[in-house]
């Protein structure tokens, strides 16, 4: 293996990955057969499973629910299988799927298998390459948004993803919609409800100043640089990852949910993005706007009003935790946590919409 150390094989509980079962699959597949080699579990930023192994010499990625399977974990799984399937060959830096199972019936839970990444999350690593130049780092930061500007630019229907979302009425539904989520909440017993300062303040705006034109497209939905992989010899964006917010939208909310979600040294937020959050040096709001330009023909004309939305949006997701956290289902200092980013991004919303 090139001098690499080969990972040891770990036990994987049967009721998660059954390999005999895995195995008779890709069989049928007509994959590399053998045994299962240097089956490691993958870290990711969600609660999907994520299991790497070598199988006839070949190195695959296996992605699944969770253990305890969600009422839309399995959903999840064979949208994000199906939209990944579908960017193949499109040029647009994604996983690329080998062979998927939607059927949950063979293993218990919806699966894929996919080729192995090469790149670093920056949210667990930072390379000395990327740590020590700041122009390394700004590139990183161009090269995210370059990424989600060749996704929004690509033909989704010539894709076959033409039902893939519901873009009548999108940015229309996104205010209810969310202020709806935050109500529901409530069921969590203990949570005294939200509170984050001027949520109304911020819904009432976004309802005003709503752009009156936008063309839909593929949306990631969660691009922030923590869903990236980088690669190890540049800044460039080796995948995007975790595509479970993706559907048919207004691009352009990917573009302020990238300046919503940038790392500021010194903030909370920072702190989601590992040594990265910490050192900075990435590109400024406006630098990210002009970038996005070059890959794009969309008007830029409303992106204040668009990362108003992605701080309003996210911030009520990460606020979802924080009530859970009340309920016992969630640790509390994670809750806490990401409170106190809600909290920021309310503030930058308000800011922004002086």
């Amino acid at each position: 293996m090139g001098g690499m150390s080969v990972v040891q094989p770990v036990e994987v509980d049967r009721d998660i990955v059954d390999f005999a079962v895995i195995g008779k699959w890709m069989d049928e597949q007509g994959l590399p057969g053998g045994p299962f080699e240097g089956v490691a579990p993958l870290g990711g930023g969600t609660q999907n499973i994520m299991l790497r192994f070598t199988r006839g010499g070949r190195d695959y990625v296996l992605r699944r629910g969770p253990k305890h399977l969600r009422a839309r974990s399995n959903d999840v799984i064979r949208r994000e299988a199906r939209i990944l399937g579908a960017l193949a060959g499109t040029g647009v830096r994604a996983p690329e799927v080998i062979a998927a199972c939607p059927d949950e019936s063979v293993l218990g839970a919806v699966f894929y298998l996919m080729e192995p990444i090469a790149g670093f999350n920056p949210q667990n690593e930072l390379p000395a390459l990327h740590a020590g130049d700041p122009e390394i780092r700004r590139q990183m930061g161009l090269s995210a948004v370059e990424a989600i500007a060749r996704l929004g630019a690509v033909d989704y229907a010539a894709l076959g993803l033409a039902d893939y979302g519901k873009p009548d009425g999108f940015l229309e539904r996104q205010v209810p919609r969310w202020l709806g989520e935050l109500e529901s909440y409530g069921a969590n017993e203990g949570y005294p409800g939200p509170e984050i300062p001027g949520v109304d303040r911020v819904g009432d705006w976004l309802d005003r100043h709503r752009p009156a034109a936008w063309t839909p497209g593929i949306l990631h939905g969660d691009c922030h640089l923590a869903n990236m992989m980088f690669r190890y010899d540049g800044p460039q964006v080796a995948a995007m990852v975790d595509w479970e917010m993706s559907t048919i939208g207004d691009p352009l909310l990917d573009l302020g949910w990238q300046i919503a979600t940038r790392p500021e040294p010194g903030t909370t937020n920072a702190g989601l993005f590992g040594e990265l959050g910490a050192v900075g040096g990435l590109p400024t709001p406006q630098e990210m706007i002009v970038h996005y330009g070059r890959f794009s023909d969309r008007d830029l004309g409303d992106v204040t009003w668009y990362t108003v939305l992605a701080c309003f949006k996210l911030g009520i997701v990460l606020e979802g935790t924080h009530a859970r956290a009340f309920a016992g289902k969630a640790p509390k200092q994670i809750g806490d946590f990401l409170h106190a980013i809600t909290l920021e991004l309310f503030e930058k919303a308000h800011r922004l919409m002086e």
